[in-house]
């Protein structure tokens, strides 16, 4: 089923955010079925992680739409809280904290189990779909998770292929087009804005478009 592709950037607890972009992909698509890919980077920093986690555990309201949700490295954080005090007090210093508040202290197996579930990366015929980045000159399936969640250099500057167009997050710079690879971190927990980019599935790898969603993270 040929459905239309879209990318959401990084929510980090924004769920006014995440509803004014599902409003506009399923505006923009009509009647024609969509695939969201959700870039990582769910909770931590806003006020809302709880809400955005239901919202995106939901899945889309209409059978034949699509939802993949990426791992961010503030998933991957969360999830090695559980390992030891340091890991737990470097996960609240960069956010969880407020996340911690959202789910009113405790997060529910059903989330943690849902986000250690989360893949590394996602691609489709032209495109790979990654949380922070990849490794130049490294096949898509050698590349290190510690990597794909935290990469910045030599990703960012790099110039060459990386095999297909890399959309990707976790640098709050964004929306960033380059020739192999875009940015949709627009740093929503602090600009209150989020990107979502929309693509076709024909020779350009790029995104046709890219909107930038504006609404108080607080």
């Amino acid at each position: 089923m040929k459905r239309q592709t879209y990318a959401v950037g990084d929510i980090h607890g924004c769920a006014k955010l995440l509803e004014k972009a599902l409003i506009w992909i399923q505006k923009q698509s009509g009647s024609t079925p969509f695939h969201v890919i959700f870039i990582g980077d769910y909770i931590d920093r806003g006020p809302d992680s709880k809400s955005v986690l239901d919202i995106l555990m939901a899945g889309p309201q209409r059978q034949d739409d699509r939802y993949t949700c990426i791992r961010g490295n503030h998933e991957q954080m969360c999830l090695d809280s559980k390992l030891s005090d340091h890991h737990l007090e470097e996960w609240l210093a960069n956010g969880g904290d407020s996340t911690l508040e959202s789910f009113g202290g405790l997060i529910g197996s059903a989330y943690t189990d849902w986000m250690g579930a989360l893949p590394f990366w996602h691609e489709d015929n032209l495109r790979v779909f990654v949380h922070a980045g990849l490794k130049p000159g490294i096949p898509l399936s050698n590349q290190d998770p510690e990597t794909l969640l935290w990469i910045r250099e030599p990703f960012l500057t790099s110039r060459r292929s990386f095999g297909k167009h890399v959309v990707h997050g976790h640098t709050p710079v964004g929306p960033t087009l380059r020739k192999n690879r875009t940015n949709i971190d627009a740093g929503s927990f602090k600009s209150g804005k989020l990107c979502v980019a929309a693509f076709h599935d024909n020779s350009d790898a790029r995104p046709t478009a890219i909107r930038v969603l504006e609404q108080s993270c607080a």
